[in-house]
């Protein structure tokens, strides 16, 4: 049994090497910068903006124990009350905007911040190949953990079978040497029916069955950089960026109640009664937003009994629509074949995007397919972060208005939620909604406090999310 039992301490030293404790990676050190630093600190690590410049600046600390500069990032305010030398010019550089303290991250992941921020300074970095979007339902999976468990398993399941053959063998010799009773000549058979390998593979069945259920049980729901094909191509790099229209005119739902709600028709329509040509597309896209509510553009008018209008006439109605526009586009005549060929393949596209198995009519609500999906026992509220914590939408969507096709940026787990709850200061000023947390305004004025975190006002509560 001795051989197994070290079998048992190598897999659980493999396991650990492999799983237990992450080593610093570059790439953990850039979404830890993307979410914890980019908001005061210039990305090219050269230039300087609410923040020192990281690059010059990592170089300062390379003179000091590393534990000095794990101390800076989690609580600066200590180490300049302490006196610490760098701590204390770059205060006075800066002062009086106080660095956020992130006192959670652990030395490999403040070392994979190292490692990016080095890299992105000296020009080394090199962003590692990924995958297209997920289509699927569930994100990608990092496999590299995987991958060399299975390794492990193999190697250590080659030694536990070269080490039964050893002391097989060695029984089977030594019998004839003693007057002992004989020894069964080894066979495969004995070594899988040993009950010292059975038990062996019934733990490593087991290591490895947990391990999957429960790295799929987390990986449930998640869909990561998930970019799906919507029904209409609308840009929001065009609505958003080019044209600056605020996110909560669209989405407003997302300041007044839980959901964010996707707009309806009437909204877009509020701009496209008048706006009947897209930039991009043309017709194409936007009179599928017209046939989806009976609007006829070429009389801005809504169609009268349009529920009950029947494909051919809806598609006559759109058809000359698309081609009339077309025509005058162009400069060609109502007859050229062209402008008809056209609007046949318009409108061959407006019925696959406007119609399916669920929705065999033409008319009815457009269906956009959902990309940002919690589990039912998540509770999350858009008008509790967006109006009372006056959070961005780019915090959690990335920046939106420089998307062609929307992804969902963030992971939304709750790991995720949990950290941005550790790190994120309350807007406490001019906010009526905290007035009643009196002791943390008096702390503030005091100097006594630096900020408050939303974990300190019961955002770690499991109650809050889960109830």
């Amino acid at each position: 049994m001795s051989y197994i039992k070290l079998l048992f301490a190598g897999l659980m030293v493999v396991c650990i090497h492999l799983g237990a404790f992450s080593a610093p990676d570059i790439e953990v050190g850039k979404e830890l910068f993307k979410n914890n630093c980019a908001a005061c600190h210039n990305k090219n690590m050269k230039d300087a903006l609410t923040g020192p410049a990281l690059g010059p600046a990592l170089e300062k600390w390379a003179g000091y124990p590393k534990e000095d500069f794990y101390q800076w990032v989690r609580n600066s305010q200590a180490m300049i009350k302490a006196g610490h030398p760098l701590a204390v010019e770059s205060w006075n550089a800066f002062k009086p905007n106080i660095m956020t303290p992130f006192p959670n991250l652990t030395n490999d992941e403040l070392e994979s911040l190292m490692l990016y921020i080095d890299g992105v300074f000296k020009g080394t970095y090199g962003p590692k190949a990924t995958a297209g979007p997920v289509t699927g339902d569930g994100a990608q999976q990092d496999s590299g953990f995987a991958f060399w468990l299975y390794v492990a398993f193999v190697l250590l399941a080659g030694l536990a079978l070269f080490l039964w053959k050893l002391t097989a063998d060695l029984k089977y010799s030594m019998s004839h040497k003693t007057a002992d009773k004989e020894v069964g000549k080894p066979s495969l058979f004995r070594m899988v029916a040993n009950k010292s390998v059975v038990s062996f593979l019934i733990f490593a069945l087991v290591l490895f069955g947990g391990y999957t259920t429960v790295n799929n049980a987390i990986s449930i729901g998640r869909q990561q950089n998930y970019a799906p094909q919507q029904p209409i191509k609308f840009s929001h790099a065009t609505h958003a960026g080019l044209h600056k229209i605020d996110c909560n005119y669209c989405h407003d739902g997302a300041r007044r109640a839980k959901h964010s709600i996707i707009p309806a028709a009437n909204t877009c329509m509020n701009c496209h009664a008048a706006i009947k040509r897209g930039s991009k597309y043309g017709t194409s896209e936007l009179t599928k937003i017209y046939a989806s509510i009976g609007f006829d553009p070429s009389t801005d008018k809504y169609l009268e009994n349009y529920d009950a209008m029947s494909e051919a006439e809806i598609s006559a109605i759109y058809k000359k629509w698309i081609d009339d526009n077309f025509v005058r586009t162009n400069g060609l005549t109502a007859s050229n074949a062209s402008s008809q060929s056209e609007a046949d393949k318009q409108w061959s596209e407006i019925k696959s995007s406007l119609t399916s198995e669920t929705k065999p009519r033409i008319q009815g609500a457009i269906e956009w397919v959902r990309i940002h999906n919690l589990p039912d026992h998540v509770y999350f509220n858009h008008s509790q972060h967006v109006t009372v914590g006056k959070i961005d939408c780019q915090k959690c969507h990335g920046k939106v208005e420089e998307m062609e096709l929307v992804k969902q940026y963030s992971t939304l787990s709750m790991g995720w939620c949990i950290n941005c709850h550790r790190q994120t200061d309350v807007k406490f000023a001019d906010n009526k909604y905290y007035e009643s947390y009196r002791t943390y305004h008096d702390e503030l004025k005091k100097g006594t406090r630096q900020s408050v975190k939303v974990s300190d006002i019961g955002g770690l509560d499991c109650q809050k999310c889960h109830y």
